[in-house]
């Protein structure tokens, strides 16, 4: 029987605070789901001679998860668990690294199976709501990463109050990531070319979304990666009622980024700002947006592959790279409308261009088309499976061309 030490600590922290579990709040409020997704990917490079022809892997994928009520009394506890586990169906284990199983870089494979767990501590008083332990947030500043196999998760502590109509706060500490790829938690870090990882004590953070009107949002939020980078992060979001039908959502959104302290990664210069309109009528929904880096540093973002989807164009391609110019023209399609719900068809275009090389070099481009179909069954036995399918070609006037292909059925079981 393999040895798999995540999983020992979960069932470990969890018997630790089995008294908890049993008050009976804590259990009648309750609810346990399991996630399944079993996911293909393959990626092909298309340029004369590239590193790799292609990379990619045929996965199953399961999310359980325990979430608990409350204790009665002004100061209320709970406990939340979790476990995730995955592994790889296809016997091609040398094909490279898809970026979503564990890859040895010295025996040049895939790794068979890997997973993860943990459980959070909880408590509540009004409105406050304080949770420690393993973290799942959504927030400007850091996110997860469900676009793959396994969820990123994080270890910390989070509070967040909503004391005051229409005023949400936030604030916390983040001390380790699990990544997508990963069975294990590491300090915080930054992704690079390079590999190289330098890892941080933490990230504070603290933010603020205040509903002004039921059509006007704004939210800021700041985090410090301690001796690595600080940002501010400015949103806003506004809704409209155009009439006949039309409705109309507009974004705008501003990242600051520089170093902190001892600059682990050198110094950090990278501000940006964007726009997305989105304009609904029926069935249909046509976007645009256009984003602009500023500096001479890309982006920063967290290693383990995490991504950004609060900067405007976020895609397979992040957009990040110095001074580069990006805009992207998106439609989609809601099958409701014609009498088929739970259909859905989107397409986007992205082009990047602008990008500064440095070293005097040509500037570069870059530019995405992707297609996705998907569909979650409405009734009958079946009710509640998800598939999707999506086709991805991304093309580099100075890089290696690919297309990729994506194939995800999804289920979710609610126990209670």
């Amino acid at each position: 029987m393999l040895h798999r030490p995540w999983l020992v600590r979960s069932v470990q922290t969890v018997g630790l605070l089995a008294p908890l579990l049993a008050q009976a709040d804590v259990l009648s409020d309750s609810r346990l789901t399991l996630g399944t997704r079993n996911f293909y990917i393959d990626r092909d490079f298309k340029q004369d001679n590239p590193p790799r022809s292609r990379v990619g892997s045929w996965t199953q994928g399961f999310d359980l998860r325990f979430v608990s009520g409350y204790t009665e009394g002004p100061l209320q506890f709970g406990l939340d668990a979790e476990a995730q586990y995955a592994f790889r169906l296809d016997g091609g284990g040398g094909r490279g690294d898809d970026t979503i199983i564990p890859y040895s870089q010295s025996r040049h494979e895939q790794a068979d199976d890997y997973g993860r767990g943990g459980a959070t501590l909880k408590m509540r008083y009004s409105k406050t709501e304080l949770k420690v332990g393993e973290l799942r947030p959504l927030l400007p500043v850091a996110i997860i990463d469900d676009s793959r196999q396994l969820i990123t998760t994080y270890r910390g502590g989070l509070i967040e109050s909503k004391e005051v109509d229409g005023l949400t706060l936030t604030g916390g500490r983040l001390t380790e990531i699990g990544a997508r790829n990963s069975s294990n938690y590491e300090k915080l870090y930054l992704q690079t070319g390079s590999g190289v990882r330098h890892g941080s004590d933490g990230m504070n953070l603290a933010g603020a979304s205040y509903v002004f009107t039921p059509s006007i949002t704004a939210t800021y939020f700041y985090a410090q990666l301690e001796d690595i980078y600080q940002q501010h992060y400015l949103g806003i979001t506004h809704l409209a009622d155009l009439g006949d039908g039309y409705a109309l959502k507009t974004d705008l959104r501003y990242f600051n980024n520089n170093e902190d302290g001892d600059a682990l990664y050198g110094n950090i210069d990278n501000r940006s700002y964007g726009g997305m309109t989105s304009l609904k009528k029926s069935g249909h929904r046509f976007g645009v947006g256009y984003q602009r880096m500023l500096g001479d540093s890309n982006f920063p973002t967290l290693g383990g592959y995490v991504p950004q989807p609060f900067l405007v164009n976020w895609s397979r391609l992040g957009y990040i790279k110095p001074n580069e110019k990006s805009w992207q023209l998106r439609y989609d399609y809601d099958f409701a409308a014609l009498g088929v719900p739970g259909l859905n068809f989107m397409t986007r275009y992205f082009k990047g261009t602008s990008i500064d090389r440095g070293d005097n070099l040509s500037q570069a481009a870059e530019q995405e088309r992707q297609l996705m179909l998907s569909y979650v069954v409405q009734s009958g036995p079946l009710k509640g499976v998800g598939v999707e399918a999506g086709n991805v070609v991304a093309k580099f006037s100075h890089g290696n061309d690919w297309v990729e292909n994506r194939l995800i059925t999804t289920y979710t079981w609610k126990f209670w």
